[in-house]
């Protein structure tokens, strides 16, 4: 049973993140153009250019049990956050699934940062016997997957996909082919990343990837703006439930889109520096398209990857503009969440989903002043306001350093 015919449907979603700590407030803010952008106050900051954090709106110790939130770095408190939500939205748990066919997959890019950082310092400070013994549980890279699979009883497999800030959608394209090639009945997909701590940010800081308009938090992440100066760190997580239509619709689930196609590509260009025409974003985007036995002129929205760093858009706008089209509606919602880095193609995804199941598409934040660039000048990108328009399909795509590109298409359930 392979076959990209097979109908995979979403009935959950799930999030926590810079705008609200779950969905529905995620997605009202979104909507409502709030930012969840703010200068950062610590006394480490002082001297570090870069100042400015998307953090979380909720912290998700605090939508947990304690003991659990001690024994989990706050990469997988997020993971079980936003898991959690998408299961109950799913109604797994009443679903009747063996748990030997119920598969985890939850992409991050960094892991536990905050953990191992964290953990140094106290082996410096006091030596190793104090080290936490959960230490290394919390720092692993498939620690938020395994936090997951536990939390659902996931026996079918738990996988943790790591391609810097494509591996929330990396996840989701690994769900659709568990899916394809019948090894599960229900997975649970997503990202996470939680890394606010001055070493990730010094590093970014050093590669001048990161917006220093420190004065202007909310103005600060700017994609495809003129004036943009790079992105904002965010921090966050997001899951959705995918099974196939046909099982979902017997069990009378609550189908919220189809996700009807995928594609990745790797760009051999640079390790992270995009390919400046955004020829391995665009074979990754048509890739999609055909997966999903659809045209480009199907594609009526793209959220964009869009990070508001000054070679990214343009090579992103050549790659839409090239594979999709100039028709399509455009948009970039980093400019209110910040980066979520390994969790943003989830959290985008969640995004193009409730595009399509209301209809509309959300607006680019401070996009006052649209770069010069041609393509960048060729597309409809969404702003100052929502655009309600009927919609069909639409397109989420992201792209993560060492020229990692991922694309997945969702159509109307």
């Amino acid at each position: 049973m392979s076959t990209s015919s097979t109908d995979v449907v979403v009935t959950g979603l799930g999030a926590t993140t810079p705008l609200g700590g779950d969905v529905a407030s995620t997605w009202d803010a979104l909507l409502a153009g709030r930012s969840g952008v703010s200068r950062i106050t610590d006394d480490w900051v002082q001297e570090f250019p870069a100042q400015l954090v998307a953090r979380l709106a909720v912290d998700p110790a605090d939508q947990i049990d304690r003991v659990r939130a001690r024994r989990l770095d706050r990469s997988q408190q997020v993971a079980v956050v936003a898991a959690e939500e998408a299961w109950r939205d799913a109604k797994g748990a009443e679903s009747g699934v063996d748990p030997l066919r119920i598969a985890v997959v939850i992409g991050t890019g960094i892991g536990g940062a905050l953990t191992l950082l964290g953990q140094d310092d106290v082996l410096e400070a006091k030596g190793p016997k104090r080290v936490s013994p959960f230490t290394i549980p919390m720092l692993m890279p498939n620690g938020p997957a395994a936090a997951v699979g536990l939390a659902v009883g996931a026996q079918g497999g738990v996988h943790a996909p790591v391609s810097a800030c494509a591996s929330g959608a990396e996840a989701i394209r690994w769900g659709l082919d568990l899916l394809r090639f019948d090894r599960a009945d229900i997975v649970i997909v997503g990202g996470t990343e939680a890394c606010v701590h001055p070493l990730p940010m010094a590093g970014f800081a050093a590669m001048r990837a990161m917006s220093t308009r420190n004065d202007e938090p909310h103005r600060a992440s700017r994609p495809f703006d003129k004036g943009r100066d790079g992105f904002v760190l965010g921090e966050g997580a997001a899951c959705l439930v995918l099974e196939r239509g046909d099982a979902a619709r017997a069990r009378g689930a609550r189908i919220h889109a189809r996700l009807a196609g995928a594609g990745a590509t790797s760009d051999g260009y640079d390790l992270v520096a995009p390919h400046p025409e955004g020829e391995g974003a665009g074979r990754a985007i048509t890739a999609a398209i055909r997966d999903a036995g659809l045209t480009a002129a199907d594609i009526g929205h793209v959220n964009a990857h869009a990070t508001s760093t000054p070679v990214g858009d343009t090579a992103e706008a050549a790659a839409i503009l090239g594979a999709v089209g100039d028709h399509t509606l455009v948009t970039a919602t980093k400019s209110q969440t910040g980066h979520l880095l390994g969790a943003a193609g989830a959290l985008e995804s969640v995004f193009t989903i409730l595009a399509l199941r209301e209809q509309v598409v959300p607006a680019t934040a401070n996009l006052d002043d649209p770069d010069d660039d041609a393509a960048v000048q060729a597309l409809d990108i969404v702003r100052r306001e929502a655009r309600r328009t009927p919609l069909t399909a639409a397109l989420n795509d992201s792209f993560g350093f060492g020229g990692h590109n991922m694309a997945l298409v969702f159509t109307t359930a």
